[in-house]
């Protein structure tokens, strides 16, 4: 990890964090399945910042992220990127709590439809 607490974590530390999570056995009593994904991420906060983050999982209503700093409880804006096209959602976060280096998870419903952005 970088020694600079406000600095921008690396893939590499978003990933080191992810595989120190693990999987849990815990019955979360969840409707919906929901799919591993870990490909970079931004968190644009209703202020306006922007967060570096590392997706967890997806289902169809909702997203899981890895990211430093704590969110606020309420409504960001989520962009992934392909090689070709760029993916927007508005998550309503839901829960946002520590683990290690520093760095949160949390968690969100989509807020609408996924907007495509354009090519690349």
């Amino acid at each position: 990890m970088s020694q600079d607490p406000w600095s921008r974590p690396t893939l590499d530390d978003l990933r080191a964090v992810l595989e120190s999570i693990g999987k849990t056995d815990m019955e979360h009593g969840r409707t919906v399945e929901r799919l591993e994904l870990s490909v970079p991420a931004e968190i644009t906060t209703h202020r306006g910042n922007t967060i570096s983050a590392m997706t967890r999982e997806i289902s169809r209503f909702g997203i899981g992220l890895l990211h430093r700093g704590s969110l606020s409880l309420g409504e960001v804006s989520v962009r992934m990127a392909s090689e070709s096209r760029e993916f927007k959602y508005r998550v309503a976060i839901e829960w946002c709590q520590p683990c290690e280096n520093g760095m949160f998870i949390s968690g969100g419903r989509f807020v609408s439809e996924n907007q495509e952005t354009g090519d690349r």
